[in-house]
Formats: C-alpha cells, sequence, structure tokens
C-alpha cells in the first residue's frame, strides 16, 4: 500500500530503511519526547523495521524527491492500542526527523492518513496522544482539528523507564468531515 500527498509519499517500511531510520532515529531530540529511546545503531533500527514498523497501516514517511524515509506515520488497529478497545477506532502516531521540523510534513501525512481511517477503513474515531512537553506534537494535533479529550497524570512509558503525563486527543469522522 502506497499514499501519495502533494509532497510525500506514504508507503510500507522496508528493510532497505534501516540506515535512513537509523540516522534519524539516533538523534536524542527526537525519540524521547516521544517514548522511546534513540536507536544505538543500524541493527537495531533493522530490528524495529522488522518488528514494530510491521504494522497494516505504519508506513515510512518518504520526500517526493527521494522517496527516503524521513519519519513515520501509522494508525495502530484495534489489538495494537491501548486507547480503544473498538475495530471502529483506532490511534494515529507519528514522528519525522529533526532536519526536516517545520515544513509541515507531519501534518500533511496526518491528514492522509486521517483520510484513509475515515474513507478507507470506515473509522468513526481517530485517537492521538503526546507526553507533556511535546509541543511540536501537540500541535500537529490542533492543525489536523483533533479535539482534547483527557489528561492522564502517571503515565508509564516503559521504552524509557519513566512516567510521563499523557493527553489524549480525538478526532470523530463528523468533526473530520466538517474541517
Amino acid at each position: 500500500m502506497t499514499l501519495n500527498t502533494q509532497r510525500l509519499i506514504l508507503r510500507l517500511w522496508i528493510e532497505n530503511d534501516a540506515a535512513d531510520l537509523f540516522e534519524y532515529a539516533k538523534d536524542s531530540d527526537v525519540g524521547p519526547i516521544a517514548g522511546w529511546p534513540p536507536h544505538k545503531n543500524i541493527q537495531e533500527s533493522l530490528d524495529v523495521i522488522k518488528n514494530v514498523f510491521c504494522g497494516k497501516e505504519c508506513y515510512a514517511v518518504c520526500l517526493k524527491e527521494n522517496n527516503r524515509a524521513v519519519g513515520a506515520v501509522e494508525l495502530k488497529l484495534n489489538g495494537h492500542t491501548d486507547m480503544t478497545t473498538r475495530d471502529d477506532e483506532c490511534e494515529l502516531g507519528y514522528w519525522i526527523g529533526k532536519p526536516f521540523w517545520g515544513n509541515g510534513y507531519i501534518p500533511e501525512a496526518v491528514k492522509e492518513l486521517l483520510r484513509r481511517a475515515f474513507e478507507d477503513l470506515k473509522m468513526t474515531t481517530v485517537w492521538c496522544g503526546y507526553y507533556e512537553g511535546n509541543e511540536k506534537s501537540k500541535r500537529v494535533q490542533q492543525k489536523c482539528g483533533f479535539e482534547f479529550f483527557a489528561k492522564n497524570d502517571n503515565v508509564p512509558v516503559p521504552l524509557m523507564n519513566e512516567i510521563s503525563t499523557g493527553y489524549m486527543n480525538r478526532i470523530t469522522k463528523e468533526m473530520w468531515g466538517n474541517l
């Protein structure tokens, strides 16, 4: 499955993306704010591609000019998220390499995944969250029409061995249709 936007190709991850993934995922400004530690080597990035970025709706975010992975965007379906137990709801997750911050690439990718969620997958609600302090993620969700749903203190962040405050936001099909 490949999705296209004005500037991006959203495609499934392949093993050959490991070096590109490592290039951006090793940055300590990228992973920790999203709840995962920086990658230590290309093998770790390859393992993530094989074992984490393997969901049916997990896409590499690639610039059209070279089709190289610079980030990720995913719809986590029921059974792969703790935000919902419904088959007609899912969770959105995303990140992008630091050199690409501020270009609007993730809002562009998110808008296409929302279209996919509501039109193709017939979802009624898409959930999305961020940890306190992740203002960039909060802003993406605001730009894309998500509304605040809940604040949760003492949220475990297992990959970082810490506790944080988490914010849950949502967008319904009706809200999306009115944007």
